[in-house]
């Protein structure tokens, strides 16, 4: 059974730990028990309360009414917020995380499909399914957690990019319009970023080439010499190698010089010594906001 830190449960809820202590001295909130060195741990049912209690106190509601609340009370009233016309987006965030701990696939679906009715494909992923990510991750990293959460929440959000791809309209993009290839190169299978790019330059009137995870170097030169590009772009997570990212870039560089290169993730904002024509970028947000200046802009900010 996974087990959490005050500073995981921190992390997760986005409750300071000091409010957390509080609430559990004053308020029986939670019930931790002790290590063989007296440090306290909490379960997944301690990390499901304080969700929900901080989904309702966020609201507006007061401590003090809300821990007279069941477990069960609680997680009822804290979906309900979910069902609202305008909700906030911590209280989804809760939900879809409360739902990812209990593997329930099907409230996953419910919470995250009205999400994007209302706020949209892109919103409603930026807002909530990559935050629900990044907290699970950390649940996982940490060791309290197995893989199967954030797998589940991961293939949701895949399926979703796809199905919101699918229903754009095939061949939309203008002839002149700014031409991508997007890819993972070899040895690289995390495709979710990528699948927003795609998602985010076919909903803005793009030309996509999208050639998926692990494809080798000179599979890509090819493909790129074909296509001509404006823009390649790819996510790195795992490769290349840390020290490795601008050997990468500027080999791509030399053997397809045309169009410019974005590169996607830590491992490419951590690296030195990158090309010029390449672009790092930390967040999809910074990657959407590109997309309109990519035949104005894209070389001048590579430049800078």
């Amino acid at each position: 059974m996974a087990r959490y830190s005050i500073s995981d449960l921190e992390q997760l809820s986005g409750v300071k730990a000091h409010t957390i202590r509080i609430w559990e001295q004053r308020y029986n909130l939670l019930h931790p028990t002790r290590t063989l060195t007296n440090i306290r741990t909490y379960g997944e049912a301690d990390l499901r309360r304080l969700l929900n209690v901080a989904t309702l106190c966020g609201r507006g509601q007061r401590i003090s009414q809300v821990v007279r609340l069941s477990p069960e009370e609680c997680q009822t009233a804290a979906l309900a917020l979910c069902n609202e016309v305008k909700p906030a987006d911590g209280p989804r965030l809760n939900a879809l995380q409360t739902a990812a701990l209990d593997l329930n696939e099907v409230r996953l679906h419910g919470i995250l499909d009205t999400a994007i009715d209302e706020l949209g494909p892109e919103e409603a992923l930026l807002r909530l399914g990559y935050p629900l990510l990044q907290r699970l991750s950390v649940s996982w990293r940490e060791g309290s957690l197995s893989g199967a959460q954030e797998r589940l929440v991961a293939q949701l959000l895949r399926q979703e990019l796809l199905a919101a791809t699918d229903a754009l309209p095939l061949g939309a993009a203008p002839a002149d319009a700014p031409r991508w290839l997007l890819f993972l190169p070899e040895g690289e299978w995390h495709e979710l970023a990528l699948l927003f790019m795609n998602y985010a330059l076919r909903a803005r009137g793009q030309q996509v080439l999208y050639l998926g995870p692990n494809l080798p170097l000179a599979d890509v030169v090819a493909a790129a010499r074909a296509f001509r590009p404006t823009a390649l772009a790819t996510v790195l997570t795992t490769v290349p190698p840390r020290g490795q990212v601008a050997a990468f870039a500027r080999e791509l560089r030399q053997q397809y010089s045309e169009g410019s290169l974005v590169l996607f993730g830590t491992l490419a904002v951590q690296a030195t010594g990158l090309p010029e024509g390449v672009l790092p970028l930390a967040c999809l947000h910074e990657f959407r906001d590109l997309i309109p200046f990519v035949n104005q802009e894209l070389e001048t900010s590579v430049a800078e």
